[in-house]
Formats: structure tokens, sequence, C-alpha cells
């Protein structure tokens, strides 16, 4: 096995790719991995991050006519952006999505979607095997059930899929405070989507701009 290690294995916003598969309706209404309003919560705070490190992000669902078009919360950051509609279940096997992530020129691949074990283990699998550096984004995708999800990673990780947590692949775009064009705008993805780690951010703020009140 190679193992992933190193600084070049971290993830780069400008060698980075993101698609996220299959946010709809249909599939959501199945997903019983998590709950399912902070799987639209990690998903649309993963699409901000994307958003202010610059990172390509292509949007795709299967049959929205049947299954729904993709959640708002995701659309609404990429006004005008095209959906790529799909027949093939894995998504690796669509021309237009490759294409689209191709044209990008980057080689870190970060996929999350709905289903784990279906349209998210199937592309990543391929993609792997393709050569891709792929990263899935476990908190962003969502299984039928906590032993589907479990068993895709399981598989990925096997096929030699890196497994990443939403925050964490915005931390790891981060990776110094100094950088400040990308600092304001991450921490304003954090304050609306991660949390505690955002309302604390509020508290501290609030305490930092509270005047000390006069001795005596």
């Amino acid at each position: 096995m190679t193992f992933r290690n190193g600084l070049a294995s971290l993830l780069r916003p400008e060698d980075s790719v993101l698609v996220l598969i299959d946010h709809q309706p249909y599939q959501l209404a199945n997903v019983n991995s998590h709950e399912p309003q902070m799987v639209i919560n990690n998903t649309a705070g993963l699409a901000k991050a994307a958003k202010a490190f610059g990172v390509p992000t292509i949007l795709t669902t299967v049959i929205a006519a049947r299954g729904g078009l993709l959640f708002p919360q995701i659309t609404d950051v990429f006004p005008g952006q095209e959906v790529i509609d799909r027949t093939f279940i894995n998504t690796w096997e669509d021309p237009k999505v490759v294409d689209a992530v191709k044209a990008t020129g980057r080689k870190q691949l970060i996929i999350a979607g709905l289903w784990t074990e279906v349209c998210v283990a199937t592309p990543a699998i391929q993609a792997l095997g393709e050569g891709w550096d792929v990263t899935v984004v476990t908190d962003a995708s969502g299984g039928t059930s906590v032993e589907a999800h479990d068993v895709a990673i399981q598989r990925m990780i096997g096929a030699g899929a890196n497994m990443m947590t939403w925050l964490a692949v915005a931390a790891e775009w981060q990776r110094d405070w100094a950088r400040l064009d990308t600092a304001v705008k991450i921490t304003d993805v954090i304050v609306q989507h991660a949390g505690g780690s955002g309302i604390a951010y509020l508290w501290e703020q609030q305490l930092l701009n509270t005047p000390v009140p006069p001795e005596g």
C-alpha cells in the first residue's frame, strides 16, 4: 500500500476540484446515516468554502425530473451555473462530468454526494483506478443506513481514497491564517455553518469589543 503522507499530500486550493453529486430530495428522503439537516448544512458550508478559495465546483444530479433539483442551498452559492443532469448512476461514466473536471487542470478530486454507498463510492473507486488523487467529504455525504455509509467508506479507503470532513477540507485549504485574502471569507463560512465554532468566534469578537469597566 502507498501511504498518503507528507506535505504534498495535503489539499491545496490551486490543485483542487470539487464535485457535488446528487444532493437531491429523493436521495435525502432515505438518508439514515446522518441527520438530514446536518448534511444540507455541511454541503452548503463545503460549497461556500470552495467558492471562497476559488476551487472549481462541478454540480451534478441524476434524472432531476424525477429525483428533484439540487438543493437550493448549493445552487444559490453558484448562481447561474449549469447543473449537469445524468442518467448514469456512476458519475465518472458520464463524459460531460469527467470532461468538466479535466478541463480545470486540477488533480486533487474532492467528492461529496448522496448516497455514499452508490453515487460517491462508484466514481471515487473508478477515478482512483485512473490515477486521480481522491478525497471524499464524509459529512457532506450520507447513506441509506449507518452500515451502508460506513461500509462504503471502508471500501473506498481500501481502494486508496482519502477521507475528510468539510471543515477539515476548509482548514487544509486555508493552511495559514496569514493568508488574509481568504481568511476573512472562510471565517464567514465558519460563522454560518460550523455550529459551536462559529458561535464561539462571534463570542470572542463580542468580548474583544466590550469596553473594560472603569475601576471604582
